[in-house]
């Protein structure tokens, strides 16, 4: 027996629930390591720019993502299984990818540079209940009610996250109340996520996974990278081919991209739907205890109290998703599309 087949299976005995675990944490971690490499990148200044700015880390990032993907979903990607998706899911796949691979990773890199990792974290959960709220609406879905008042209860605790901040010159007067740029870009990035995933689960459900991952993440890092050129013009982009800058992108794409994706889709693969949603769910706790650890960003008050009803609204989802298994016949793989797309809605920012 050679040491591939050795390696592989000593690896198929270990449990789906380790490796999403492992996943988790990388996950939960990576806002803090994107805020870190930034301000590693600050301190070796070349040309008057920061190498490891957030779009270089994109950017970079996203073509790490990208190469992976093809390894992993090469096999499906043939001209037999591709003319078989309409021109119409053709065009809904295109918004798609410019909503979540292209305008919602970058508003939400963005919101990293202007507040604390903390806040990007807890506002990110406002995506799930945006999700459920416009999937009810829209798709008419059924859904328990410990769903919806867990959905609710993170709902509050993102609103008293935003809104319990203290003032700061650079918030925003609306209305008599003062919101901080970077919540509000969190508060946009986590709406197209949810648009994003809706649209998904309406119309591309028989797109396969492989095809659905591979073409967001192409067309996204190409949108993104013509947007910033727009935006914030030539010079950009000039430090993308600094080797401090690749030199610790090969450390981010390894561990955040390459083990953090392997884990998840290997866990995805061995694990029920219940187990991978409950797991996923302590990302935000991860994410917390990573930017303390990491950044020594400690939790305020404002986020104490936010996030607090916001663990309680994922405590609470939880019971309807165990309600749900347990009227199951059997427990079923992580396979479709769809599933796994709802799942990856819980666990939020993944790093790229």
């Amino acid at each position: 027996m050679t040491s591939l087949r050795k390696w592989h299976r000593l690896t198929s005995k270990i449990p789906g629930q380790i490796y999403l675990w492992l996943a988790i944490v990388i996950f939960g971690a990576s806002s803090a390591v994107t805020r870190k490499l930034t301000e590693i990148g600050a301190k070796h200044f070349m040309d008057g720019q920061n190498p490891i700015s957030l779009c270089n880390v994109l950017f970079v990032g996203n073509l790490c993502a990208l190469i992976v993907l093809v390894i992993i979903y090469r096999r499906q990607c043939n001209k037999t299984v591709l003319k078989q998706i309409s021109r119409q899911n053709w065009y809904i796949l295109t918004i798609i990818a410019i909503l979540s691979g292209a305008i919602a990773p970058g508003l939400i890199f963005q919101a990293l540079a202007l507040t604390n990792v903390n806040n990007v974290i807890l506002v990110g959960r406002l995506e799930p209940p945006l999700t459920l709220a416009l999937s009810i609406w829209l798709l008419k879905e059924r859904v328990y009610f410990w769903e919806i008042v867990g959905a609710i209860a993170a709902f509050i605790g993102v609103t008293l996250t935003i809104f319990l901040q203290p003032l700061d010159p650079a918030m925003i007067n609306m209305a008599g109340l003062h919101l901080g740029l970077g919540e509000l870009l969190a508060v946009a990035g986590s709406l197209a996520v949810a648009v994003a995933t809706l649209i998904s689960k309406k119309y591309l459900s028989v797109i396969p996974l492989g095809i659905y991952t591979i073409f967001r993440t192409a067309l996204g890092t190409v949108i993104f990278f013509l947007l910033a050129l727009i935006l914030y013009g030539q010079d950009h982009f000039m430090g993308v081919f600094s080797p401090f800058l690749w030199q610790w992108m090969l450390v981010y794409g390894v561990v955040i991209v390459v083990l953090g994706q392997s884990f998840w889709l290997k866990g995805l693969r061995d694990s029920t739907v219940s187990m991978t949603s409950l797991i996923g769910s302590f990302t935000p706790i991860v994410g917390i205890l990573a930017a303390y650890l990491i950044l020594n960003e400690a939790p305020t008050q404002a986020q104490y109290i936010g996030g607090s009803l916001v663990f309680v609204g994922i405590f609470v989802s939880q019971l309807g998703t165990w309600h749900q298994t347990r009227q199951r016949v059997a427990l079923e793989q992580v396979r479709s599309m769809q599933a796994q797309q709802e799942v990856e809605t819980d666990v939020g920012f993944k790093g790229i």
